[in-house]
Formats: structure tokens, sequence, C-alpha cells
């Protein structure tokens, strides 16, 4: 057993929603959570720049003893992750689009990719596409500025259905009858997703596969906790803030945001 915490981090709130995937399946499982905020968006920063800020980001969660890290971003993942591993030694877990899903359960044979702009034309996506749906057609959809909404706690009303809507109008003359999720943040608009796309698509995000991975790399190094510990969060912006919409996009209190110094 290993009751140190599991570290996730993200540029912003979206990592929550994989937070609450590995919450369900790993409830005795303690977390630090870190939301680099001073430094969002990460998709309008180069390569190198991403690193950068990256490897700060792990270096702050490996000074908090944690035993395995999920980066919670999409963008961060694609751009990021293979230098990650290289350089540390601690487990790093990335989220990418469920591409490998999409073509297993599509009847149609159209799918799509929803994401950040970044993450929608990086080469690491085209790899998957290529790796594991080359007989499927995948539509790739980059839409900016829904994250900032959810980065305020905007999940309904008026403004949140049109910019949806908006973003998702390239899709609804494809035909798809399924979409991946491609940003963290997206899986807090869900219910606004089903009305424009209608209940015959099915949407599909990355938080219970991350969760699921997460779990088997934990239990084949015995590193599992058999008890819950306390969480912690922490953003390198305002911790007010943070902690009015975490509270709003998990639906608990959350006890205290702490400022985080990387």
């Amino acid at each position: 057993m290993d009751n140190r915490p599991i570290g996730i981090f993200d540029s912003g709130v979206g990592g929550l929603s994989v937070l609450r995937e590995v919450q369900k399946l790993l409830p005795n499982e303690s977390i630090i959570y870190l939301a680099d905020q001073a430094n969002i968006p990460y998709g309008n920063k180069t390569e190198s720049q991403l690193r950068k800020i990256i490897s700060k980001d792990i270096e702050f969660l490996e000074g908090k003893d944690v035993k395995i890290v999920i980066i919670a971003c999409n963008t961060a993942t694609v751009y990021a992750l293979d230098f990650l591993r290289s350089k540390f030694n601690i487990p790093i877990m990335g989220v990418v689009p469920v591409v490998k899903t999409l073509a297993n359960k599509t009847k149609s044979g159209r799918v799509a990719v929803f994401s950040t702009p970044a993450t929608a034309k990086s080469q690491y996506l085209i790899n998957l596409i290529n790796k594991f749906a080359p007989n499927t057609q995948v539509y790739t959809v980059g839409s900016s500025g829904l994250e900032h909404l959810v980065e305020q706690g905007k999940t309904n009303g008026e403004e949140i259905n049109k910019a949806v809507k908006k973003a998702l109008l390239p899709l609804l003359t494809k035909n798809v009858d399924s979409i991946a999720l491609g940003c963290t943040h997206y899986p807090f608009l869900n219910a606004q997703m089903k009305k424009v796309l209608g209940s015959k698509v099915r949407i599909y995000d990355s938080g219970s596969a991350i969760a699921r991975r997460t779990r088997q790399v934990l239990e084949n190094e015995n590193s599992l906790s058999n008890r819950h510990g306390k969480d912690y969060f922490f953003t390198t912006a305002d911790p007010d803030k943070f902690k009015k919409v975490a509270e709003k996009l998990l639906g608990y209190g959350v006890d205290r945001v702490y400022k985080a110094r990387l």
C-alpha cells in the first residue's frame, strides 16, 4: 500500500472533470490538484514554453510527495508527454481523445474529435487517428472560447447555449454518430452539447479512461491507498476565484484553496 496522494494538474479548472472520475473509481486515494491559471491558456504557448511551464507543474507536485502525476490537459499531453516522461522518474499519465473508442463504437463510420485548436492540429492527434481509426472518417474540430467560459463557472444559460451551438456548427452536417471530447473543460458542457447534437450522437470524454489506467498502474506497482486522507487544491492565480468556480463544478464545498508559487 502507498498512501501518498495522486497529483493532478491542468491549466485551470478543466482537470476537475478528471479529478471527479478518479474520485469515483479510487475513493481511497487522496488528491493534490494544481490549477496553473497564471499560465492559462496553454494552447497559445510554443512547445518549448509548454515544456518549461509543465516541468515546473510536475516539480511542484513532486515537492508534495505525490506517487503519480496525471496531466489533466489534452494540449499539455499531446505536446509534452513524451518529453516529460524522459525527464522525470515519477509515473506520468496523460489525457488524450479516446479515438480508439470512437473507432470501435461507431456504426456509421463517421465520428469527430472536438477539442481546442492546439490539440486539433497536433501531430499527436493525427498519429492517434492514423493508428486507431484508419478506416473511420474522423472530423477534427478545434474551438476556442468555451474553456474560458467554464473557467468563469459558466456551464448553462443563453450565453453558453449560443457558444456551444456555434462551436459545434461544423459537425451538424457531417452526420457523425459519436464525438470524443479533446478538452477536459468540455465534460462540464455535456448537457448543452447534447441539446445541439441530439440524442443519437454519443459523447465520450477521457476522464473515466484515465481513471481506469491510473488504477491499473497503481495496482501493478502495489501502490493503491487503503485510506482516504485530505485532498488539497492549489492555484497559481486567485485562490478565492478558483474555490468559487471549483465548488460549482464539483457540486461540493472545497475546504480551502492555496496559492502555489512555482
